[in-house]
């Protein structure tokens, strides 16, 4: 057994991905489980509000290119105040991002993975998704999350720095960090884990993501699936790597978005919300995700904020 394991073998796998499954559920089914949130969900994740501070989560919009962003974003200037008319002068640029992958803060919405030839709810990909964009779960169908959310900050609960690139996350981990830092996941809520990676990289370089990262193993998935989560996300996009998984490189993206209709965040700077939830003893918050309108988009740039 290797740090990312046990091994997973497609069958076993497959097995996972029927037990865990909700195809069929929701009417609307391109919001997937975030139709867990109600508005009841909504007041309650309001009232837990208590010192009204608000973390941001985004990383820097990175233009620099690296082990860790293959497709730097894009930013120039547009106008420097020598386009338009006099008075007053105007500053504008460009942005731009290919934003799948481990150098922006992102949203994946259940457009995004296909697991056999399927999207979420069993809806063909090959059908629902060409040159044109998504006709099926795209970005534009989910609108903002507003609900609880709960940190799972791994390093805190075992007394480490940062786990090891490469290291799995199992069932038994997310429980015995429940009980170190107090909290349970309950229905509706948006589950953030934190691997340590971003420190770790400021303290020892970079690396690649794609080669080793932190992240759950797929046998971890159903734990999450029987406590109905809307939302899971991660300093690095949730997936351990190497896969355990054979022939499956990213199981638990397919699981959690192909299989349970959970859209991910992937890539967040969870380093501010480790401090001020550590600070303030309690690891739930609320927590607001508002993706850009994009008809057909797979997913979004997003910066998610938290409210303790």
């Amino acid at each position: 057994m290797t740090d990312n394991g046990p091994a997973v073998s497609r069958r076993q796998f497959d097995a996972i991905f029927e037990s865990v499954r909700t195809w069929g559920r929701w009417p609307q089914a391109d919001r997937g489980a975030w139709n867990r949130v109600t508005a009841d969900h909504v007041r309650r994740a309001v009232a837990g509000v208590r010192s009204g501070v608000v973390v941001p989560m985004a990383l820097p919009w990175n233009t620099r290119p690296g082990p860790d962003n293959r497709k730097p974003a894009l930013h120039h200037m547009t106008d420097l105040g020598d386009v338009e008319s006099p008075e007053p002068t105007t500053h504008k640029d460009f942005i731009a991002a290919d934003y799948h992958g481990k150098g922006v803060t992102h949203l994946d919405a259940l457009s995004h993975i296909a697991y056999r030839g399927r999207l979420y709810d069993g809806r063909a990909a090959d059908g629902a998704v060409n040159a044109a964009g998504a006709r099926f779960g795209a970005v534009s169908s989910l609108g903002p999350l507003v609900t609880r959310g709960v940190l799972l900050d791994l390093p805190a609960a075992l007394g480490v720095r940062w786990l090891e690139p490469g290291q799995a996350v199992h069932a038994r981990d997310v429980v015995a960090a429940e009980k170190a830092l107090g909290v349970t996941i309950g229905e509706g809520d948006a589950v953030l884990l934190r691997s340590g990676c971003v420190r770790r990289r400021e303290e020892l370089g970079a690396w690649d993501p794609d080669e080793a990262s932190a992240g759950l193993h797929a046998a971890a998935v159903p734990l999450l699936a029987g406590r109905g989560i809307a939302l899971l996300g991660g300093d690095g996009d949730s997936d351990v790597r190497p896969s355990p998984v054979e022939g499956v490189h990213s199981p638990v993206h397919a699981l959690v978005v192909a299989a349970m209709g959970v859209p991910l965040l992937d890539n967040l700077d969870l380093e501010a919300l480790a401090d001020a939830t550590a600070e303030a003893a309690r690891y739930d918050f609320l927590l607001v995700v508002a993706p850009l309108n994009v008809p057909g988009g797979t997913g979004s740039p997003v910066n998610p904020v938290a409210v303790l």
